[in-house]
Formats: structure tokens, sequence, C-alpha cells
């Protein structure tokens, strides 16, 4: 009895897993499957904007060039970035089979440093959104008056300046 105890949890666990795996493996019936993704429907002109190096306060905005390549109407129900630095602007009426809109991104120039960022793009009736990337480095500008320079005043050192 005792041997039927410590079996049964064993049988259990192995009738578990073998149903999982059968659950998770398609069947085959001697045809080769192939992934094959699905139309979505749109088309964008690319999927990423490389600003490159620019200016603190430079141009904030890129563009994205959306096509509907579906039969149907398209609508975009949201499009958001990855933080508040990160603005796009995209048309709010339905896009008609076979027409172009263009999505602006509006990235805040005014922070310094390297950047990468996205933005997530939702269709109405579309399970799967739209990620568009941004990235590029954001540079200080030159200062406006040179350091140390002809004229300046010298550092103070904490020692007191004799002027006799």
């Amino acid at each position: 009895m005792k041997k039927l105890i410590a079996i049964l949890p064993l049988c259990f666990g192995f009738t578990c897993a073998f149903a999982q795996a059968s659950a998770t493996k398609p069947a085959t019936t001697g045809t080769t499957q192939t992934a094959t993704t699905a139309d979505p429907g749109y088309k964008f002109d690319k999927t990423s904007n490389d600003y490159g190096t620019i200016q603190k306060g430079g141009e904030p905005y890129c563009e994205f060039k959306l096509t509907n390549t579906s039969k149907e109407m398209l609508v975009i129900s949201e499009a958001h970035g990855s933080c508040g630095c990160t603005i796009p602007e995209y048309p709010k009426e339905p896009i008609k089979p076979g027409q172009t809109v263009v999505i602006k991104v509006h990235y805040d120039t005014n922070r310094i440093g390297p950047f990468e960022k996205q933005v997530t793009v939702t269709f109405q009736g579309k399970d799967t959104p739209a990620i568009l990337h941004i990235h590029g480095t954001v540079q200080a500008p030159p200062s406006e008056t040179p350091f140390p320079g002809p004229g300046s005043t010298p550092a103070s050192s904490g020692t007191p300046v004799n002027n006799q």
C-alpha cells in the first residue's frame, strides 16, 4: 500500500507533463509547417529613426509614414511614447485603403546625452501594436565665453591678493 501511495504522484506528474508537452507542440501529419507572419494590413516606411548627434534645442521632430495596405479602413486607437519626453502626433480619423499618413514624433531635445525611446502605436481590431524606435545624442552647445580666456579674472585660491 505504501508503494502504491509513493508511485501514484509520480504517475500523475508524468501524465501532466506529457499532456502539457503535447498541447504545446503542433500535430505533425507528414507535411512541413512553416511559420508565417500574417499581413498586419499596414506598412511603415521605416520603424527606426536615428537623430544622429544634434545640438541642445535642435530639431525635435521626426516622421514615420504609415500606409494602409489592407482593403479595410485602418484606425489608430492610440500612440504613446515610452516616457514624457517622447510625444507622437497621429491622425485620429480612419485611414482609407491605400492612403498614406504621417506620424510625427517630438523628442525633447533639451535633455543632454544619448537617448533611445520608443513609440507604441495601437490599431483598432489588431492584437499586436507597432513599435517605432528613435535614438540619437543631444549635445550641449559650446560655451559662449571660453574658460579661461583673455581678460578673465584669476580664480580665487583662498589667499588674499595684495593690491598695493
